[in-house]
């Protein structure tokens, strides 16, 4: 396997900031008290920066409170933020810190770096809604009340309010500035307007009663006086009739007409103004790499052929007689991998799928979450568009960790990748390493909300691989669902290189897909609009998994039968989300020491 170039950007960190703790030079530090309180006061300010992270996190402080995000101020005051920390963080030389805290020095400063980046870009301000990924999918979450915003108290209710009239400016804004990316390139590809429109016709159209963020009206705790209901309901009834359905309907009418007509025929980032130059940033940011768009792309055409192999064992093993194309057609249409008629059968066997595996995690993982997990269906609203997904619980625990499953229909779904699914959304994938990290009360707080997506999917695609060691992929069609999403991965990267970075049409990633895993169509189309409107963030996956995978392998190599798997998994899991070039060093340093 070629070896994953790193960022050299990282790697000039790792070797000020990681020294080796066997080596016999290193002398002993003191924890340095000022940084420590550097480090307090950046989590602090990033809390308020992002209220919306805060709550997530289970931090209430901030739940009142929804900043203009995409406001000319908030970009300044973002800029000023992270430069003001970047010069704080020359004040502290590494050899006056411990190991641990030069880790966090280093993994600040990448932070500052990629916020800086990210912010020097118009994208965010200019197309600041998409059909998957942005905020006001989020504030659909939270208005369900079924998700981190709390609805115990009155004045949880009231705190709901005050961050409903920020999302009100917020969203003035957004049409604001669309309208004005418009004019300049910054327009999402029609395609994906096209998914927008419907989210906003249901919360525009939808009468006040039955609306998606009236739900806590609906949902009264006992102990609210007939009085604080009344109250209650009269202030939401005004919240929507007055503001946000009338912004909802601007919204809904302004995608429809002037929108729709000025949507971009391209598919890729590199057609709107500087794209080449975010593509190259999307890059470094998602995979904490230097690896440029086409090393991505040939590495991906690489490992597509290699589990092309593996497919067609499978293949050969439940003695199909097609060719391999006419067995993803078999996967996708065969009914006996369809046997559920309702959702709550579907979330029954993700339950039993990890009740299966409980045995075996004991050998793999010796720190196990205290965190609470479950298994919910993918609200209706946004099921359409979404994925599967995991949800963290609170940093205290008391909120679970949630894996999200869409469900458009019961009937239609099919299972052959289910076991593998668990594996990478919930256990031992994102709930073992954001709830580890979270309960980590070694990590200064600001570690334990950060996520580098090259880590945290890097590991959770891994565990996937994991899934014979824990009873699992007996059936060889899971084993096959295993390969379809590794593949699916692999072919990541060939679609999103080829989309942004060498001219692919939507339509020839999609039919790339089609070709080569047997995801259904609708799923397919889904996930290239997916990395259509979030350019790069589909390569973190494959990269971080095969680096993962290559430190496994080096460690066991090298230890023999001084290598521990339960070791290792806790070596990689401690440290939270760090770039990876941290993580080599980190397991370098393991590897030496237990030497």
């Amino acid at each position: 396997m070629k070896k994953i170039l790193l960022s050299i950007f990282a790697i000039s960190l790792v070797l000020v900031s990681c020294k080796n703790e066997t080596s016999n030079e290193a002398k002993t530090v003191s924890e340095n008290t000022e940084f420590n309180q550097l480090l307090k006061e950046y989590n602090e300010g990033k809390l308020k920066l992002n209220p919306i992270n805060a709550t997530y996190a289970g931090d209430n402080r901030f739940n009142d409170q929804f900043p203009n995000t995409i406001s000319k101020e908030y970009k300044l005051a973002t800029k000023d933020f992270y430069t003001n920390y970047k010069t704080k963080l020359e004040n502290f030389k590494d050899d006056a810190l411990t190991e641990s805290q030069q880790m966090s020095k280093a993994v600040l400063d990448w932070d500052c770096d990629m916020a800086l980046a990210q912010n020097s870009f118009k994208n965010d301000a200019l197309m600041p809604i998409n059909q998957m990924w942005t905020i006001n999918l989020t504030m659909g979450q939270l208005a369900s009340g079924s998700s981190a915003q709390p609805f115990k108290t009155v004045q949880d209710y009231e705190n709901w309010l005050g961050r409903l009239n920020g999302f009100y400016s917020w969203m003035q804004t957004a049409i604001k500035n669309m309208r004005q990316g418009a004019k300049e390139g910054y327009v999402l590809p029609t395609s994906l307007i096209k998914k927008v429109i419907p989210q906003f016709k249901g919360l525009a159209k939808t009468k006040t009663t039955e609306h998606l963020f009236y739900s806590p009206i609906n949902n009264f705790p006992d102990s609210f006086s007939a009085d604080e209901k009344k109250g209650l309901t009269r202030k939401y009834t005004n919240m929507l009739d007055d503001k946000l359905i009338p912004i909802f309907n601007s919204m809904h009418t302004f995608l429809t007409t002037k929108y729709l007509q000025e949507g971009r025929k391209s598919s890729g980032i590199s057609s709107i103004p500087n794209g080449m130059a975010y593509y190259r940033h999307a890059i470094k940011n998602y995979t904490t790499t230097n690896m440029s768009a086409d090393e991505i792309h040939k590495l991906g055409l690489r490992e597509v052929s290699r589990i092309l192999a593996e497919m067609k064992k499978v293949k050969k093993e439940v003695r199909f007689k097609g060719t391999l194309k006419e067995f993803f057609n078999d996967v996708r249409g065969n009914q006996a991998l369809m046997p559920y008629t309702t959702p709550k059968q579907i979330i029954d066997n993700f339950n039993t799928i990890h009740e299966k595996m409980k045995p075996q995690l004991e050998k793999l993982f010796g720190n196990k979450p205290k965190t609470p997990f479950v298994v919910k269906q993918t609200e209706k609203f946004r099921e359409a568009s979404a994925s599967a997904e995991y949800n963290p619980g609170s940093l205290d625990g008391t909120r679970p960790g949630v894996f999200y499953t869409p469900i458009p229909d019961a009937s239609k779904y099919n299972v052959f990748s289910d076991e593998a699914l668990f594996l990478h959304e919930a256990i031992p994938g994102h709930h073992y390493q954001i709830s580890l990290t979270q309960e980590n009360q070694d990590l200064p707080d600001f570690r334990k909300t950060l996520w580098y997506s090259a880590y945290g999917e890097g590991w959770a695609l891994y565990t996937e691989n994991l899934g014979k060691e824990l009873g699992l992929y007996t059936d060889p069609y899971q084993y096959f669902g295993m390969l379809g999403m590794e593949m699916h991965r692999a072919i990541r990267l060939v679609v999103d290189t080829g989309i942004h970075a060498k001219g692919w049409s939507r339509e020839k990633a999609i039919q790339y897909s089609l070709d080569n895993e047997a995801e259904s169509e609708a799923s397919i189309i889904s996930e290239i609009e997916r990395y259509m409107a979030n350019p790069g963030q589909a390569l973190s996956y494959k990269i971080g998994q095969l680096k993962i995978r290559e430190l496994r392998a080096k460690a066991k190599k090298q230890l023999g039968n001084k290598f521990d798997i339960r070791e290792f998994h806790n070596q990689v899991l401690e440290t939270g989300c760090i770039p990876l070039a941290l993580l080599e060093n980190k397991i370098d340093n393991w590897i030496a020491s237990t030497k």
